[in-house]
Order: structure tokens, then sequence, then C-alpha cells
């Protein structure tokens, strides 16, 4: 049962953020394409008259933090074997790092430097989290498997969008580091309910 329930949740979790930032998307002052290719998630986030939906997105960063938190500790972590105590740790390191994203928008000169902080601990705590997960389980098949592949791909963009920081798509860079995440969110539901 604690399977199925944490399962849910991070089903839950994933599909919420998607559809909010896609609906966040739709309503910022762009067009969909030039959102997504030339606008950063956190841009979502900020309050102001390009993105009137900015509470939908932050609520999304804010849930999806707490569904890794809760997920992990809830059930997930009974399938750790090895590094519990590290990955713990970067569990609440990524988790805690969205939900700042959520609270402390970018933007503001005054708060921007906790921001980045944020999102620094989520993307990259969050991929690094993915690695030690796909080594540190019972076994290695296809969801352990999944699992690397996706923190390495993380870790590898979100290395390129560091060093190219000011190009135009930078955005790009960053929304496939982040998503990354997410579709190990989804995949983390499906896996805790088929078990």
């Amino acid at each position: 049962m604690k399977s199925k329930v944490a399962g849910i949740v991070f089903i839950i979790g994933s599909l919420y953020y998607i559809l909010a930032e896609a609906i966040s998307a739709t309503f910022f002052n762009s067009s969909i394409f030039n959102t997504y290719a030339f606008h950063t998630i956190s841009e979502l986030g900020i309050p102001n008259a390009n993105s009137p939906l900015f509470w939908l997105m932050n609520s999304a960063f804010i849930l999806i933090g707490l569904t890794l938190i809760f997920g992990n500790f809830y059930r997930f972590k009974d399938f750790i074997i090895k590094n519990k105590i590290i990955i713990n740790i970067f569990t609440l390191i990524t988790g805690f790092g969205v939900i700042i994203v959520g609270l402390i928008h970018g933007g503001n000169p005054l708060t921007s430097g906790y921001h980045t902080l944020g999102a620094v601990m989520a993307i990259l705590g969050g991929n690094i989290l993915l690695i030690l997960i796909s080594r540190s389980m019972d076994d290695f098949g296809a969801y352990q498997k999944i699992s690397l592949i996706l923190g390495v791909i993380g870790l590898i963009v979100f290395w390129v969008m560091f060093f190219n920081i000011q190009s135009v798509f930078m955005p790009v860079f960053e929304r496939l580091s982040v998503y990354t995440l997410i579709l190990w969110s989804f995949l983390t539901g499906i896996y805790l309910i088929k078990e």
C-alpha cells in the first residue's frame, strides 16, 4: 500500500509540474514557442505582467519539491541498499532547492542569489541524486539504467548551460536538465506502483 501511495504522489507531482509549466507558458507574454525556447522556467514564476500565472508555476516548484521529499522518505528509501545517508542528504538538497525556487523569485537583485542557489541545489543536486540512486539499489535493471542515463544527461546539460549562461538557448539547456528529474519522478511513480 505504501508503494502505491508514494507512486501516485510521484506521478501526480510530475504531471502537475508539466501541466502547470505548459499553462503558465501559454499565458506568458510571448508565443508558446518563444517562451519555451528563449525564456527560463524561473521567468514563469516572477510575479509581473509577463507571467500572469506566476503563482501556478511557483506552486509546481513547491509541489515537486514536496513530492521528492515525501516520496523518497515515505517509501522509496526502502529500495535503497547502499549510500542511504548521502541519498537522504541529496534528496533534501534537491527537494528544498526546488521549494526555494518557488518561494524566492528570480529577477529581484535582493533575492536573486538565493533563487539561483535553490536552482543549483535542485538541478545539480537532483541529477547527482539520480546517478546515486541508480547505483545504490539491489539490482541494476531497466529502472536503474534509465535513472543513470537521465542523471548523466542532466549533469551534462547542466554544465553546458553553466558555461553558456549568456547563450540565447540557455533556457533550452535549463529545461532539459530539469526535465530529467521530472521524467524520473514519473517513472519512479510507475516503478513503485508496480512494486
